[in-house]
């Protein structure tokens, strides 16, 4: 027998099979199970070779695994998570990592009370070039922080409407399926968000929920941000369009998502443009910048994900991205929806 981690994946939908490939791609575990109640998920671990349960209570009593994935629905997600709580093991929860803030507020408290082991599935924290760019905004070359734009514009088809008409209706929409991944990284880049204000709009395609948003930002040091929202945009101007991570997507390299403003320079994300004062006692808009590119190694963060997942099994790292994390990425999301339905300033109190 080898001594790979024995990885279990709920969920056989689009982020489950993704998952899936990966488990079976790595050298340090291996897939032990599937577990999905849909008829589409037989025909799926027949063709991967292993046992497939309806439920994790099925999983738990037949074939305890090292880990789990929980790549489910989001209203499963807290559910779920209790569940494996209850078992002991360890878990990578795919974000949102639940619904609503009141749910996840109880999942984290939960998770603390049992030192549960929970990695939230915000894989861009995985990613090199955002540690890359973290490392630059720390490093104090930008100087102090001033502010930080960013967009995640693309086009989602009629197709991805038409195959699941719940995705034009209220909570579906690209701030809480698609904005909490941006979310976690400006986190990283800039600290705690303080407040928020939003507007929203439907007028492209007319659906309940939102198809643009514009966004401001405050963060607790003192920096500010913007940012703009779509999922109906004809731009390249998004994360998987620009960082060339994910080989489903076509990528622009001239392209940039965020852009982070220091008093000494800024820095353009992912192409990690750089442009510095080369003397912080001579700063002004009269004296040309240095103008360079830092380098980075590009690698698949939902690889470098699961290769963490294993570490966090083991005991030997705490979840990069915690219980906690999921949570205040959540707190943004909803208070940015709450900003856009109200017209006013959320305050939040991370």
């Amino acid at each position: 027998m080898d001594n790979k981690i024995r990885i279990a994946v709920a969920g056989a939908g689009a982020i489950g099979r993704v998952h899936i490939s990966v488990v079976r791609l790595s050298s340090t575990c291996r897939l032990s199970a599937i577990v999905d109640p849909s008829p589409t998920a037989v025909a799926l671990a027949k063709e991967v070779g292993v046992p497939l349960y309806a439920t994790l209570a099925d999983l738990f009593a037949n074939d305890r695994p090292d880990g789990v994935v929980l790549a489910s629905p989001n209203n499963l997600h807290v559910p779920q998570a209790i569940e494996c709580m209850a078992a002991d093991l360890p878990m990578l929860l795919e974000k949102p990592i639940a619904p609503t803030v009141v749910e996840a507020e109880t999942l984290v408290r939960l998770a603390v009370e049992r030192g549960a082991k929970i990695l939230i599935g915000h894989h861009r924290a995985h990613s090199p070039i955002m540690a890359k760019a973290r490392e630059i905004v720390c490093s104090g070359r930008l100087g102090r922080l001033v502010a930080v734009t960013g967009s995640a514009m693309f086009m989602k088809p009629d197709q991805y409407f038409q195959d699941a008409p719940w995705r034009r209706e209220l909570g579906a929409g690209p701030i809480l399926l698609n904005l909490i991944h941006d979310v976690h990284n400006l986190r990283m880049l800039c600290g705690e968000i303080e407040s928020v204000q939003a507007f929203a709009s439907h007028a492209v395609r007319g659906f309940p929920v939102e198809d643009t948003v514009a966004i401001a930002l405050r963060f607790a040091c003192g920096a500010l941000g913007t940012f703009l929202l779509s999922d109906t945009a004809a731009s390249p101007r998004s994360w998987e369009q620009t960082s060339r991570e994910n080989p489903a997507y076509p990528t622009y390299e001239d392209e940039d998502c965020y852009v982070v403003v220091g008093t000494n320079g800024s820095l353009s994300i992912p192409t990690m443009r750089l442009k510095t004062y080369p003397n912080a006692e001579d700063r002004s808009w009269w004296q040309p910048f240095v103008v360079g590119v830092d380098d980075v190694v590009r690698h698949d963060p939902i690889r470098l994900q699961m290769e963490h997942f294993v570490k966090v099994v083991r005991g030997e790292v705490a979840p990069q991205v915690s219980a906690r994390d999921g949570l205040n990425n959540l707190r943004v999301t909803e208070a940015i929806s709450k900003s856009a339905n109200s017209g006013h300033i959320v305050y939040l109190d991370m």
